[in-house]
């Protein structure tokens, strides 16, 4: 596939984001940025979401994984559904409840007003490194299939890749992105379900023989019930996905901005359990897609060959560029190579552009009081600013990433997500659950400490229970996040008052 297509495409695909957003935010104000004006059809909502909870790190990085974890990510894709459920029936009707813009609001009526600023600021924190993550692995995949043999250096590559999104973006906000999330998962989807089938076509396989082929490949397992002291042991899995849902998804602005768009708190349920069912049936999608790419480049060794030229380890190649290496670089044919790139733009700016317009959002809100202007040319002036201070850190995150990032992506995102939603977690349970007065300043220690405290254990627990040299000892999975939020939910108990908070609620 030419870099020439390539280009072709992305600037194609732009344009008509650059359409919607054209149709999307005539007489468009703060109100329409941040909430959408509150009239959005709850099945866009739910299909749109998709795409956003994807990302290129699902678009890449999960089918890379298949050769080492087989398929038990789907431990973790069933976790989600309880999650979301959780989310769908205790904190929507809150948030509905209170009529929230950003939802760290929340905190500032629980707690008060330092517990709030520091909420937030895990929001921002944890979003520009998710967004970052996500962002950089497309771009980099771009950088090494188009533009480094065009001479351009990753850093305008970004660059560029951000300008675009904040183009289309900076009127419409969260009303354009709701729209454009749909076109981008219909993309997306259509990309990962016809890369299945030519691939499948090539390796000879009908549909119907797919799974069982797989199996024979040993690359189906799904249920790791023999060592629980692994990282994907079954329980830690299911345990992770719904924590992972928790504080990624149920405690953070990126995705709530979406289901507060929705008319009312019936249609903001419909909406997110119907996506939860989706969303798994999707990630199955997904990891058979890693599956057959693995097999293809055992019935065709010369792409395995290109796939580690293309790394930066031979030894052990990356298996983010697996499924770029057989749809641009093999002799698969050029429409693998076209669906592919259209899911992976589409898969880029799906996560990117609703990231850039909830961290503005929560930048505007949270910490510029924006919502508390009178003068309206003023507020928007302001959240203006604002967007345009969170794409530089987006620009400059992403940058620093592309010199620290070895792991596959999607493992790194989730480390990162353990320590940075498990406080906002903690504080969100807490502040539901207990009725007990909390001082406001003592959220703040117990927040930043315990996901300190936390990693500390988590890097050296293996060496402790350790039995020898040939046993790793046990090993946290994405449960993590779980557990620094209940210490945190722990610890605000221990240092709380019996009496009951004055809540307003």
């Amino acid at each position: 596939m030419t870099k020439e297509l390539i280009l072709t495409l992305l600037f194609s695909y732009f344009a008509l984001l650059l359409f919607i957003s054209y149709l999307t935010s005539r007489k468009a104000d703060n109100e329409t940025f941040y909430t959408g004006n509150r009239n959005n059809p709850w099945y866009v909502v739910a299909f749109g979401m998709i795409g956003a909870s994807l990302s290129g790190v699902t678009f890449i990085s999960i089918p890379g994984t298949i050769g080492a974890s087989e398929f038990t990510y789907l431990q973790i894709a069933l976790g989600y559904i309880l999650g979301y459920a959780i989310i769908a029936f205790v904190l929507l009707p809150l948030y509905y409840k209170l009529n929230l813009t950003s939802i760290y609001s929340y905190l500032e009526t629980r707690f008060g007003v330092m517990t709030y600023k520091m909420g937030a600021g895990f929001f921002i924190v944890s979003r520009v490194i998710g967004a970052s993550l996500r962002m950089y692995l497309v771009t980099l995949v771009l950088q090494k299939f188009v533009f480094d043999e065009m001479g351009v250096p990753f850093e305008v590559t970004v660059a560029l890749s951000i300008l675009l999104i904040w183009v289309y973006t900076f009127k419409g906000g969260i009303k354009t992105i709701i729209w454009t999330d749909t076109l981008q998962t219909l993309f997306m989807l259509i990309s990962v379900g016809l890369s299945i089938y030519f691939i499948a076509d090539d390796l000879n396989l009908a549909l119907g023989e797919i799974f069982p082929s797989i199996e024979k490949h040993g690359l189906s397992k799904m249920w790791q019930i023999e060592d629980g002291n692994a990282s994907n042991y079954w329980l830690k899995g299911i345990l992770g996905g719904m924590f992972v849902t928790l504080g990624m998804t149920g405690v953070d602005q990126d995705m709530m901005q979406k289901n507060l768009t929705c008319r009312n708190l019936g249609e903001a349920k419909k909406n997110m359990l119907s996506f939860s069912v989706v969303l798994f049936l999707v990630n199955v999608l997904f990891v058979v897609l890693g599956a057959l790419l693995f097999m293809y480049i055992e019935y065709h060794p010369e792409v395995g060959e290109t796939w580690k030229s293309l790394s930066d380890n031979p030894a052990a190649p990356k298996g983010d560029i697996l499924f770029a290496t057989i749809a641009l670089k093999s002799k698969i044919g050029v429409a693998v190579g076209v669906f592919f790139m259209l899911g992976l733009i589409a898969a880029a700016y799906s996560s990117a552009d609703s990231a850039l317009t909830s961290l503005s959002t929560s930048l505007s809100v949270d910490f510029l009081n924006v919502n508390k202007m009178e003068d309206k040319k003023r507020a928007e002036k302001v959240r203006k600013r604002a967007h345009i201070i969170m794409s530089f850190v987006l620009l400059v995150v992403i940058i620093i990433f592309n010199s620290v990032v070895e792991d596959n992506v999607i493992w790194v995102l989730f480390k990162a997500a353990n320590y940075t939603y498990g406080p906002l977690l903690g504080l969100f349970m807490f502040g539901i659950i207990s009725k007990r007065k909390v001082k406001d300043f003592i959220t703040i220690p117990i927040s930043v400490l315990v996901p300190v405290l936390m990693y500390f254990i988590s890097e050296n627990i293996g060496t402790w229970t350790s039995t020898g040299p040939n046993d790793p000892g046990f090993a946290f999975g994405y449960e993590l996040l779980g557990i620094n939020a209940a210490l945190v939910y722990i610890f605000l108990m221990i240092f709380s008052k019996r009496e009951e908070a004055e809540i307003n609620i």
